[in-house]
């Protein structure tokens, strides 16, 4: 029997909050034993929503009600219907872009541009120009990321390695863009100046960005050419072309994209008026392709009903080119569900680890052990990197952390700047490592590529957090409490009108 409503729950023991992480941890590695790389269809969200339920009995036996877990639960699932949304619209996306000749003509220009050589390393670059100028790993994934996937493919290159400079590229540019969500929560947790922020995350980022580059840059010259021979390129430009109208018009939807990104339109009806566009061009200039998607032969209401097949199931290829059949029968919202599936699944269980105190218990314990800077700075990076494997949510690895690391860092000397950089480097930068974390799961399903395989990859979000780490125990370029008058000064100047 549950406890009356007015009673106060129980504290929890540090043994309450481990119980069902370690379930957690268990059920999941035996999911992979079992089912591999396809553990992520079905068997983790089983793992997830059964440790959901040992939290939640966990939490009862200290004194909550099943009302009170079950408003934890969906507490938590409600915070990412934002997110659910996004990944919708972006399946449409992929989807409407193929149909419209987007995404092939980005793919067949590519193909003949880009260097096999230096691939990897451009890819990185592209992308963390695009993803700074707009703010969204999401969205730079979502359209330059999948069409850079298939210029991989089409040159015979390593789709994991593709995918992890794909996603370092677009991290340091959301990273360290002011448009970023992300970028702008980790400096108000932490009631920073935004800019400040950004510049003191400049000695992390910069290096470990470097880094990767020159990682990338060895890894493709030392690959030499992809597998694929020049005329087995020939072969699948000229399966593109017999299926599509190659132009640069089939590319407006994406300039239309990045320029409503960077006017600051929010990301869902971008992305939606992205898709919508990428219908009209599809119906203009690619009226047979539509028509065959639809299975009919004529009229404007085959038109309509192609469209919208590839808004709500994708596009299917009919090439006889294996490759390309391959590369382009994708998208639709139809993709995404097993992607949402398993962020419902992640975000109840933490909803519930939430609602119990299992978390702040959790945070309390690594705070209590903590007595050197680097030590601060380590737990700190760790808690965050369990945050997004407990939460599912970046935004909770960072919020979190950041409300209950503050005194802490003020107590060991150290300037607010040092924790926002650290919630940065970890909970910002490790969400797309996690399989269920609602990062990990779209850069999964929108690239392709299973989480586990391009993660050794992503050389970018490796090598951030050991930055950070290092920077901590050789105190190199950790701002001092005493500094807190000057970067006032400063902040102060941001907020004067020009």
């Amino acid at each position: 029997m549950s406890q009356p409503s007015s009673a106060e729950p129980r504290n929890p023991t540090l043994l309450d909050a481990l119980t069902p992480l370690l379930i957690l941890i268990a059920l999941l590695s035996l999911s992979v034993f079992f089912f591999g790389e396809d553990s992520s269809y079905g068997p983790n969200q089983i793992a997830l929503l059964l440790c959901a339920g040992a939290a939640a009995l966990m939490g009862m036996k200290n004194g909550h009600s099943w009302k009170d877990m079950e408003s934890g639960m969906l507490h938590g699932i409600g915070l990412v219907f934002g997110a659910i949304l996004i990944l919708l619209a972006v399946g449409s996306l992929i989807g409407s872009w193929i149909l419209a000749g987007t995404v092939p003509s980005m793919i067949y220009y590519g193909v003949q541009i880009l260097s096999p050589q230096w691939f990897y390393a451009a890819s990185c670059i592209i992308c963390a120009v695009v993803g700074l100028s707009i703010g969204s790993s999401w969205t730079t994934a979502g359209t330059l990321g999948v069409a850079l996937m298939g210029i991989a493919g089409a040159l015979g290159l390593s789709p994991a390695i593709t995918a992890g400079a794909v996603i370092s590229g677009a991290y340091f540019g959301d990273k360290m863009s002011p448009l970023s969500d992300t970028t702008n929560v980790a400096a108000a947790v932490t009631s920073n100046d935004l800019f400040l922020h950004i510049r003191h995350m400049l000695w992390t980022t910069m290096p470990a960005f470097a880094l990767a580059l020159v990682a990338f840059a060895v890894i493709g010259l030392a690959a030499d050419t992809g597998s694929a021979s020049a005329a087995d390129i020939q072969l699948m430009l000229n399966a593109l072309q017999d299926e599509f109208n190659i132009s640069v018009v089939s590319l407006l939807p994406l300039a239309l994209l990045l320029f409503m990104a960077w006017r600051r339109i929010p990301a869902y009806p971008t992305l939606i008026i992205g898709a919508l566009v990428g219908c009209i061009i599809a119906v203009i200039f690619e009226p047979e392709s539509t028509r065959r998607l639809a299975g009919g032969e004529g009229g404007a209401m085959d038109l309509l009903k192609g469209a919208w097949i590839s808004l709500f199931d994708g596009y299917k290829s009919t090439s006889s080119n294996e490759n390309v059949a391959a590369l382009l029968s994708k998208g639709g919202m139809s993709s995404m569900l097993n992607t949402i599936w398993l962020i419902i699944s992640a975000m109840a269980f933490g909803g519930a680890m939430e609602r119990a105190g299992f978390l702040e218990r959790i945070v309390d314990w690594a705070l209590s052990r903590v007595r050197t800077v680097g030590g601060l700075i380590t737990s700190t990076v760790l808690t965050c990197f369990g945050m997004n494997a407990a939460a599912g949510d970046q935004y909770m690895a960072i919020i979190i952390p950041g409300r209950m690391f503050r005194e802490a860092f003020a107590d060991k000397g150290l300037h607010g700047l040092n924790l926002s950089r650290t919630l940065e480097d970890s909970g910002t930068i490790t969400s797309v490592l996690i399989p269920w974390n609602t990062c990990g799961a779209y850069m999964s399903a929108t690239l392709g590529i299973a989480t586990f395989t391009y993660a050794p990859f992503a050389l970018f979000n490796l090598l951030c957090p050991l930055l950070a780490i290092g920077y901590g125990w050789f105190h190199f370029k950790q701002m001092p409490l005493s500094a807190g008058a000057d970067t006032s000064a400063v902040a102060q100047a941001h907020a004067q009108p020009q």
